[in-house]
């Protein structure tokens, strides 16, 4: 019950109509970032990050927020109109989402993707909502053996459970500690790493790094490809969306699984596009008429879209509650929120509670405006996409350039910004993900504080990670993860077939 009474308090705070008229300006922002490819929530988060800097924290977070769901929603409109996808998370939805728009059901197939959406988002909230105290009452017993184990069972994670090649997994994170440990070191003092320049002894902002990696490296990459948008037009009646929801029902078993699973996936760095692969792939197992998936199925398109919102959604659980971010756009929040002064983690929830149960309200509120609006702004924004993409991609670098010169207000962001868009350019030329190098560089120094001061407490002795069962089981599932390729490889080759959560072919 005190969960109702914190929820209700924070609704009296999402409910100032500041705060309404940022969630309906996040919604729209995000449905256009979502619509455009070479864009995405991690990009578009990153890049109006800085624009947020005046606002206060509880504002600004809220609109981040509500724009991260408006580009969850908006990606499933170009995957069914024009069969590309706006966020990396829609690639399922294409499946079957894209034959349905050519069916002449393209509405049929946007309300269900919508619906999916808003059902999968709504159970991560519940998830949040619920089990977020619960999580952090228990973590304030957390001291730093515990903390270090906790960042090192997320590390290891992307590893042992992530969908790249363990390898270019590892080589990323190793690069994102490196830039992690460039200026003073926060125990001593002294400057690490930065070769003689003043540019370098604050660090290597996280905000500029995501900002070229994810947004200049990706219209590098968009417009050596030469994108060109052809698609089918759609506009969803009210006869329409009522018939659909009619339908919805019988899909009643879906989107529970699909609602489960992405819930696991957020929660574990699994993300959202994994989730939704999952999805689809389990619906098609559970299928009546498996071998029609892929030629216009509802289910086909229910199930990626309600798996990837349940994950993109509960993926800020364990970012609010352990400060340990879910996926990439919560890893940029995460970095945000430092910028504002706040400390994610179980403290959080007691010492800026107003902060908490705002921006959880905001979720409900965000995900019931944001259904709306996509219902009901489809045509404007299909319409967006006949401008020709040579026209987008310099107005998205100008917006790019904007954000990372204004986080220190000097042209070495915008020269940073350049040099790691070129880094993005290749990470995705040659398939290495982002995420856990974003990770990685937001939680580096984190993780490194709590190893020394582990370390001292135990006199360097390792043995601390086990010294009680709590921070054993941790450690042990960690280390478990971090050699379960390897120990997948060699039950390989004794002709076993231990479960594996790895897919393939899919860029973050």
């Amino acid at each position: 019950m005190e969960a109702f009474g914190l929820l209700f308090h924070g609704f009296s705070v999402a409910l100032t109509g500041y705060n309404a008229w940022l969630m309906l300006v996040g919604i729209l922002l995000g449905i256009l970032v979502g619509v455009l490819p070479g864009l995405g929530a991690p990009n578009g988060v990153a890049i109006l990050l800085p624009l947020t800097f005046t606002m206060p924290p509880t504002s600004a977070v809220i609109m981040l927020s509500c724009m991260y769901w408006g580009a969850l929603f908006g990606g499933a409109i170009t995957s069914i109109l024009f069969n590309i996808p706006g966020e990396p998370s829609s690639v399922a939805t294409t499946f079957d989402g894209y034959p349905l728009a050519q069916k002449g059901r393209a509405a049929e197939a946007l309300t269900c993707a919508f619906t999916g959406s808003f059902l999968g988002a709504f159970v991560g909230i519940l998830l949040i909502t619920f089990l977020a105290p619960v999580i952090a009452g228990f973590a304030l017993e957390f001291g730093p053996p515990e903390f270090f184990a906790v960042y090192l069972l997320t590390f290891c994670s992307f590893i042992g459970i992530g969908k790249e090649p363990a390898d270019k997994t590892i080589l990323a994170m190793m690069l994102g500690f490196g830039m992690a440990a460039v200026g003073m070191d926060t125990m001593s003092g002294n400057m690490r790493l930065t070769f003689g320049s003043p540019m370098l002894m604050q660090g290597i902002d996280f905000l500029v790094v995501v900002i070229g990696l994810f947004g200049i490296g990706e219209i590098l990459v968009t417009m050596e490809e030469g994108l060109r948008f052809e698609g089918k037009a759609a506009s969803i009646s009210p006869r329409i969306i009522l018939r659909t929801w009619a339908s919805l029902p019988r899909y009643w078993g879906t989107l529970l699984r699909s609602a489960c699973i992405g819930c696991w996936m957020g929660v574990t760095p699994g993300g959202a596009t994994a989730a939704s692969f999952m999805g689809y792939g389990i619906a098609k197992r559970f299928a009546s008429e498996a071998d029609k998936f892929g030629t216009g199925q509802i289910e086909g398109v229910l199930a990626p879209e309600t798996a990837a919102h349940a994950s993109g959604t509960s993926a800020l659980l364990p970012m609010l509650v352990l400060g340990i971010p879910g996926s990439a756009t919560a890893a940029v929040l995460l970095g945000g929120l430092m910028i504002w002064g706040l400390e994610p983690g179980p403290l959080l929830f007691s010492s800026q509670p107003d902060f908490v149960w705002g921006l959880i309200a905001s979720m409900y509120l965000g995900n019931v405006a944001g259904l709306l609006v996509v219902l009901a702004t489809v045509p404007i924004f299909a319409a967006i996409l006949r401008i020709p993409f040579s026209i987008v991609a310099p107005l998205i670098i100008v917006v790019c350039a904007v954000g990372a010169f204004t986080v220190h207000n000097s042209m070495s962001g915008v020269w940073l910004m350049g040099i790691f868009g070129v880094v993005g350019y290749f990470f995705k030329k040659l398939d290495y993900p982002l995420a856990p190098l974003v990770l990685s560089l937001v939680l580096g120094d984190k993780a490194e504080d709590a190893f020394r001061q582990t370390m001292l407490a135990s006199k360097g002795s390792l043995a601390i990670f086990w010294s009680n069962p709590l921070v054993g089981s941790i450690t042990t599932l960690a280390l478990v993860l971090l050699f379960w390729p390897l120990l997948a490889a060699l039950w390989a080759k004794r002709g076993q077939s231990p479960i594996s959560l790895r897919r393939n072919g899919v860029r973050s």
